[in-house]
């Protein structure tokens, strides 16, 4: 019981000192983590993103690439940060599956992070080599089923969004690909080009100049909608296969314990960064959208998290994926 006033007494007198501390913030740059390589979708994204931010805040918000372990490293540096408001993540879905694929994982995805909000949906698309013989996503389907495992699938690795996507794919048509892995999807997106792989999936920002120009085959866009810069390509559902509808999105943490008020502040910076016309107008350049300002919440992405874990924890699991 005594343990229970003294707590209540701290933080009676702590809360008038966190209201100070956000009327401050941010007093100097902050840093967002970005546990992917320079030049990929999530740097990409981050970059625009904290540009956006950064006109909102009057602070600047300088990217920082830390790779490696299927981000787990980068995602660990900022649970591990000091909860101030000063050190942020952009993620991925992989804030989701890495509780499945990993069994030491050094965080807790939910509880050791201030959500913040997410930030967009990034469709994949389903692609295959310029001499594939199937005309739409049936056919394909198909043709898989009767080559059996002498067809491959490019994979760039543990927790990667083709790789996620390959196994919603398998999961959902019933069908066994042969994976080969890769180390980043330039390689794969150059090797499905000179035929050297079958298929391969991977968000939209990447295969859609190939598809545009005719190097390489469509078969669906993986997500509800069809993507804009990509009007000939059917959704999975247009093509016959609903169930397979994936999506790699994005969301913005920070560390658990990060005051409210300070959050708050990040939440409306996000929120209004989301609206800005040229982000807006790049977002859509990259075949993405803006999440709409209801999900751009803490409260939003605590929710879609927790579900995203359960999805894919069900999927990996059917895969028979063993956490490393």
């Amino acid at each position: 019981m005594m343990s229970l006033v003294r707590s209540l007494i701290l933080l009676l007198l702590l809360s008038p000192c966190a209201t100070a501390f956000a009327q401050d913030y941010p007093s100097r740059p902050i840093t967002m983590i970005v546990p992917f390589s320079a030049g990929g979708p999530g740097d990409v994204i981050a970059r625009i993103l904290g540009s956006a931010m950064s006109a909102t805040l009057k602070q600047s918000i300088v990217i920082e690439n830390v790779v490696g372990a299927g981000g787990t490293l980068g995602t660990n540096r900022v649970a591990k940060a000091p909860p101030d408001g000063y050190t942020l993540l952009l993620m991925h879905v992989g804030q989701a599956t890495a509780p499945s694929l990993y069994a030491k994982l050094p965080f807790d995805p939910v509880g050791d992070f201030a959500m913040i909000g997410l930030v967009t949906d990034v469709p994949m698309i389903l692609v295959a080599r310029p001499n594939f013989p199937a005309k739409d996503l049936k056919e394909l389907v198909g043709r898989i089923r009767s080559d059996g495992d002498k067809m491959t699938f490019g994979n760039v690795g543990l927790g990667s969004a083709s790789q996620l996507c390959g196994l919603m794919f398998m999961s959902t048509t019933d069908t066994k690909l042969t994976s080969v892995y890769y180390k980043g999807g330039g390689p794969a997106l150059n090797d499905v080009i000179a035929g050297h792989i079958d298929v391969y999936c991977d968000p939209a920002t990447g295969p859609t100049p190939y598809i545009q120009s005719g190097t390489i085959k469509g078969y669906a866009i993986t997500s509800k909608k069809r993507v804009a810069t990509l009007p000939d390509v059917p959704t999975s559902a247009e093509a016959g296969i609903p169930a397979f509808d994936v999506t790699t999105w994005y969301a913005l943490y920070a560390p658990r314990n990060t005051p409210k008020p300070v959050v708050d502040v990040l939440v409306s910076a996000l929120q209004t960064a989301l609206k800005d016309r040229p982000l807006v107008s790049r977002f859509a350049e990259l075949s993405m959208t803006p999440v709409e300002t209801e999900r751009a919440t803490p409260e939003a992405l605590e929710a879609f998290l927790k579900a995203e874990i359960d999805k894919w924890a069900r999927i990996i699991k059917a895969a028979g994926i063993e956490p490393q």
